[in-house]
């Protein structure tokens, strides 16, 4: 079994660690390499005792919730691999935090899942270098917990071993969430890690009619390294093909609300399924084009009613 930290203060495991070092010198005199070896043994368990302490036991007595403790303390910001290997006081920090993901519903992300998200213009995190992090460090994209995350979790590992392609196993996911965001690192574990997850979610979206949103394409209410499939209907295929670029153009000017009967997100509940489409005011079919000036935002309701009319 792991070696569990023990409960003590830092200054306590401090003056342990220097009496070791002090009494080590003795030991690098000698020839015997395992001496010296077994003799580093307690120290090295000392310095973990040491980290696990920076974060009172009271608060926070196991690793897991010396971890959460830790990002929640620093939201919004770059914590490496080895920070958490240090206050979580364990070897297995990495599935410990896989499983506050997972199991408890933090969103908790890594660097190549930011750096995917990135890729695709999905996401922006002011005052971080996203091309620079690495697959080791993380960032808390919210403070609250998401509760429903551990059920989306368990569809997601149902979905991934199916025999599909990467972008339709996506979709699938998404469908089963419909109106509900899932997260960055869940679209990605569907698709089996597989780098091209961010590029075949923004193919949903601008080639294949789906209405997936993000805080940057649509729903600026949503947390960042959010998505949402917030209709489980496909735009008319006239509707497609507008660059994401353009498409957040066009909703920032119309601030975010249709133009007809000025409904917003602002005004939406489960019963309610709409949100809100782009729609050409000359026909793309009737060589229309996808630019700003051509395009107005719409809900679903009058966007229907328009096409029916």
């Amino acid at each position: 079994m792991p070696r569990r930290p023990k409960s003590t203060t830092p200054d306590e495991v401090r003056n342990r660690l220097i009496v070791l070092l002090s009494d080590f010198e003795k030991h690098l005199r000698q020839d015997d390499l395992r001496q010296k070896v077994k003799a580093l043994v307690p120290a090295f368990h000392l310095l973990r005792d040491l980290g696990s302490s920076l974060i009172p036991h009271q608060d926070a007595g196991a690793a897991r919730d010396r971890i959460l403790s830790y990002f929640r303390k620093y939201p919004f910001e770059v914590i490496h691999g080895d920070e958490l290997m240090v206050v979580s006081g364990i070897q297995e920090w990495a599935r410990r935090t896989r499983e506050l993901r997972r199991e408890f519903g933090w969103t908790i992300a890594s660097g190549v899942t930011i750096r995917e998200m990135y890729s695709e213009n999905e996401v922006d995190l002011e005052g971080i270098d996203i091309d620079a992090l690495k697959p080791e460090e993380y960032i808390l994209l919210q403070t609250e917990q998401d509760r429903e995350a551990a059920l989306r979790w368990r569809i997601a590992n149902q979905i991934r071993k199916k025999k599909m392609g990467v972008r339709n196993k996506i979709l699938e996911f998404l469908r089963a969430n419909v109106r509900h965001p899932v997260t960055g690192e869940e679209l990605r574990y569907v698709a089996n890690d597989k780098t091209e997850w961010a590029r075949r979610v923004r193919e949903l979206r601008t080639e294949f009619g789906w209405p997936v949103a993000t805080k940057n394409t649509g729903r600026p209410d949503l947390g960042v390294g959010y998505y949402v499939l917030e209709q489980d209907r496909q735009s008319p295929a006239h509707d497609r093909n507008i660059p994401d670029p353009v498409r957040r153009s066009v909703l920032v000017r119309d601030s975010h609300s249709c133009r007809q009967c000025g409904w917003s997100h602002d005004q939406w509940n489960r019963s309610d399924p709409r949100h809100l489409e782009l729609h050409h005011k000359q026909h793309h079919m009737d060589g229309g084009a996808n630019t700003e000036e051509n395009l107005m935002t719409l809900c679903t309701v009058c966007h229907d009613d328009i096409h029916r009319k």
